[in-house]
């Protein structure tokens, strides 16, 4: 069933989610700073509104694809007034904390609000591939999940807006830290002299095989939240002597050593306070906020 959608917001993502919502017949409103970047759009079908009011007014169901959160009062600002029955799905990034302000500031001006991120870059948007973490009003979701399961498939975490950002966030800190580690150990073996397209491809092999490897292991997910960290396979010490040898590696190569002490950081910790003997999850407690060592 054909539904209108405005989307506010036409960087490659906000791109990408205008095409896919034409492509499945949707009327779609779109309105962007630079009105230039919405010329495919137009060609495709999509009407440029001449305002953020103007776009805000043409949907239901207004999707908000944009820096950060502060983008979005600089863009809503002047539409206010039509806010009221409206629904805002906000899938810009930005801190759980900054989302919850979000959220109430929208339904204080009367529109209804859920939070989303894509954990997909754009091409893959609209593909089988493509899912989508929501959190806000139940109902909300349920009422448009139609229209934004062609975005991608839809994974309800709960009411609290912030939710869907941390799960986001969490996603991008494995993401983001596992890039910073392939781009270490590259430059660790180009300083032997082992070229980029040679290392690459050995590398990439570690990271594919991290999931099968933890599941391999007994259930970490369970143990973390019983506290146990039973020390049959890798233990503290095991890894934390490998951490030293990355470490030492990397100052004799005259790699940068920031991202490998970091992490040494963390089992030098767990070492020092008696915990040498049971499994590398141990270092999660050098990372909490309140530490609890237990057993």
């Amino acid at each position: 069933m054909s539904t209108t959608v405005t989307v506010l917001g036409l960087g490659p993502m906000g791109q990408a989610m205008a095409r896919t919502l034409l492509a499945q017949g949707h009327a779609v409103t779109v309105w962007n700073r630079t009105p230039s970047r919405a010329a495919d759009l137009v060609a495709a079908g999509a009407r440029l509104a001449d305002s953020p009011e103007d776009a805000v007014a043409a949907s239901g169901l207004v999707i908000l694809s944009l820096t950060d959160y502060p983008a979005m009062y600089d863009v809503l600002g002047p539409a206010v007034a039509a806010l009221p029955g409206r629904a805002v799905v906000n899938l810009s990034s930005d801190s759980p904390d900054r989302t919850r302000e979000g959220a109430a500031w929208v339904t204080g001006h009367g529109a209804r609000f859920l939070t989303g991120g894509v954990m997909v870059p754009a091409p893959m948007v609209g593909t089988d591939a493509a899912y989508v973490y929501y959190s806000g009003p139940a109902g909300l979701l349920e009422a448009h999940r139609d229209v934004l399961g062609t975005l991608g498939a839809p994974r309800y975490l709960g009411e609290d807006p912030g939710l869907a950002q941390l799960m986001y966030q969490a996603n991008l800190d494995v993401f983001l830290t596992a890039l910073a580690a392939l781009m270490h150990a590259t430059a660790l073996l180009e300083s032997a002299g082992v070229r980029p397209t040679a290392a690459l491809p050995e590398l990439l092999q570690t990271l594919a095989g991290t999931g099968a490897i933890l599941e391999a292991g007994e259930n970490p997910g369970a143990q973390l939240e019983a506290g146990e960290h039973p020390g049959h396979l890798s233990t503290v010490t095991m890894m934390g002597a490998t951490a030293d040898h990355i470490v030492a590696t990397s100052e004799a190569a005259g790699v940068d050593r920031a991202l490998p002490e970091a992490v040494r950081a963390y089992y030098t910790w767990a070492r020092e306070h008696g915990h040498g003997g049971d499994n590398w999850t141990r270092i999660i407690d050098a990372m909490r906020p309140r530490v609890e060592t237990r057993g």
